[in-house]
């Protein structure tokens, strides 16, 4: 066979095999579109290293106490909300420069740039490394909350801005596919990116943490600026004077009556919100519920987190595959939200028949239902997204998402602790006694909250779509 033949069929080869290699068009080659997405990596390594490393180093290695290290966690979800006012500002910036989005990005690279840079001195002063010096007292929790809510602002400022530079920049009928792109490279930087830390910090002193967070602000400043070169087309127009009625800057807060007045978008939001805390209550208790109620090991354990991340993946890439053939984003939310349902009773039936394999399945469903319901939902924004809102629609999604994920979090802590409290206590009756009941109750209260987002979810698809925005299953 010659060469020209053998490259010929790994050319029809990679869009079947190369996940998501179809969702590149001829105006947006995969390589620029894999390009683009490397903000999606440097915002999952800020995630692992907020939520999952800094989390650990803190409490275990540096003593801060656990109140202090949920205060500094819960921080960047204070700007969750803003989303939807980044989004609106990138629809309708002028810039002289003709760019919307590329200021948003960049500004949200540099704020994240120096949260992480003082993050690390910041966190030994709040540990004590500076009390031989005459350091006031006040300084380490200030700086170190600062630096937490500085890499929280930026990397919201960067997602949204960058979410909606990749609906601008690709054509609406593969956007299902640039959003399980999107996914899979959030879900490849927070994975990664875990490996890495895990890997340095073995041997952990306070140097080597100084390191490692430094080391982060440069790849966070080296990714996004490789993501955004030459990506957004210059419009010069855009920053030209205008008609004096056209100069007064837009209004927020009309526009945001103005999407929401938007047919569906109401009954969105609030599916958004539902589910996500439906899927999100139980991110705080997975590995202690393993360990407690079925004796799992911390290595086991360990591996419950990579089983939903392998189930995320699959929904992606099934939902993805399934929507860019025309199907109903709405119906796909609903079908992981549904999904859902069964594979929380199956974690509740795991611990009472003390079955791990059906654990195990049902932490894999959890994931592939959280998969479907996220890629479907917001497939839905960007397809519904009215015109020249983009950034608006995907900001408000973002908000409603990230929000009700902090909230989720907290929630399912705080519900377990107070229920397995008052089962303690004999409150609740003998028969409720068991360490299984705090656990119980929350996900109990999931399946009602995932119940609910496929009620809403149906009547969301039922609703007559405005024509070549959602295509009917």
């Amino acid at each position: 066979m010659s060469t020209r033949g053998l490259v010929a069929q790994w050319a029809r080869l990679g869009p079947r095999f190369l996940p998501f290699a179809d969702a590149a068009s001829p105006d947006m080659p995969l390589s620029r579109l894999l390009r683009l997405s490397l903000f999606q990596v440097s915002v999952g390594m800020a995630l692992v290293l907020l939520v999952g490393t800094l989390n650990r180093v803190m409490i275990v290695e540096l003593k801060v106490s656990a109140a202090w290290v949920a205060l500094m966690v819960a921080l960047p979800v204070l700007y969750a909300p803003v989303r939807a006012l980044i989004g609106f500002r990138s629809d309708n910036h002028r810039c002289a420069l003709g760019w919307r989005r590329v200021p948003f990005i960049w500004m949200g690279t540099l704020i994240q740039f120096g949260g992480l840079a003082v993050m690390p001195f910041a966190l030994l002063v709040l540990a004590g490394a500076g009390e031989s010096s005459q350091w006031p007292s006040w300084l380490g929790p200030a700086g170190a909350g600062l630096a937490f809510l500085l890499v929280g602002a930026g990397l919201h400022t960067t997602q949204t801005a960058g979410l909606a530079l990749a609906t601008d920049l690709t054509p609406p009928e593969n956007h299902p596919k640039v959003v399980g792109l999107m996914y899979v490279m959030l879900l490849a930087g927070s994975v990664g990116s875990a490996f890495v830390f895990g890997a340095f910090l073995a041997d952990f002193s306070p140097g080597r943490l100084v390191q490692v967070i430094q080391a982060s602000a440069l790849a966070t400043m080296v990714l996004n600026s490789v993501s955004l070169w030459k990506q957004e087309t210059r419009r010069p127009n855009r920053g030209a004077p205008r008609q004096a009625a056209e100069q007064a800057p837009p209004d927020f807060l009309r526009a945001w009556r103005h999407y929401r007045a938007t047919p569906g978008t109401r009954l969105r939001l609030w599916a958004i919100g539902l589910g996500t805390l439906g899927f999100g209550m139980q991110d705080v208790l997975l590995e202690p519920y393993g360990g407690q109620m079925l004796g799992l090991s911390v290595g086991q354990t360990t591996w419950l987190t990579a089983t939903l991340a392998a189930g995320s993946l699959l929904g992606f890439g099934w939902a993805s595959r399934v929507l860019s053939r025309g199907a109903c984003p709405a119906r796909m939310a609903q079908s992981g939200a549904a999904l859902g349902v069964p594979a929380f009773a199956a974690v509740l039936l795991a611990a009472v028949w003390g079955s791990v394999p059906l654990f195990v399945a049902g932490v894999l469903a959890i994931g592939l239902g959280a998969g479907l319901f996220g890629h479907g939902t917001l497939t839905l924004t960007m397809q519904s997204a009215p015109s020249e809102q983009a950034g608006l629609a995907l900001g408000s999604w973002g908000a409603v998402q990230a929000t009700s994920a902090g909230v989720a979090v907290v929630l399912g802590g705080l519900g377990k602790d107070v229920v397995s409290a008052a089962a303690e206590r004999g409150w609740l009756g003998s028969a409720l006694g068991s360490p299984a009941t705090g656990y119980a109750a929350v996900y109990f209260v999931e399946l009602l909250l995932l119940a609910g987002t496929v009620g809403v979810l149906g009547l969301l698809a039922a609703r007559r779509a405005p024509a070549g925005v959602v295509k009917p299953v």
